[in-house]
């Protein structure tokens, strides 16, 4: 499957802003989709996760609330809500696509990767 994600941008302190990841294929109802984001000079770190059908979803625990993850598999496309955005939220943002039923949190765990989209949060 290939991703592309996009809806990154500048914004400032307090805004909102939605990513969306389009999948190729028509088995994007078979992969477990996440979202990570790597700041500069810092490792990518998970941002959340979502089961196959959309029903579970998984944050880590610092965004929980201000972040949500959805997925819309008639449009092959899953998303990202971003809300009460802060300048710690500046980095890059992919999507990724896991071959399996379980929610995981790790990069490795993920089999393909989107080119990652810029979000930056000005003060």
């Amino acid at each position: 499957v290939q991703l592309q994600a996009s809806g990154g941008g500048l914004v400032q302190a307090g805004d909102s802003l939605r990513l969306s990841c389009a999948a190729s294929g028509r088995t994007f109802s078979r992969y477990v989709m996440g979202w990570f984001r790597q700041a500069p000079g810092k490792e990518r770190e998970f941002v959340a996760a979502i089961s196959r059908g959309g029903i579970e979803t998984d944050y880590v625990n610092s965004l929980k609330g201000r972040f949500t993850v959805s997925r819309d598999n008639a449009k092959n496309t899953v998303y990202l809500q971003m809300n009460s955005l802060n300048p710690e939220d500046t980095a890059i943002y992919y999507c990724a696509a896991r071959s399996s039923s379980i929610l995981a949190r790790t990069p490795e765990e993920y089999d393909y990767w989107g080119q990652g989209t810029l979000v930056t949060v000005s003060s």
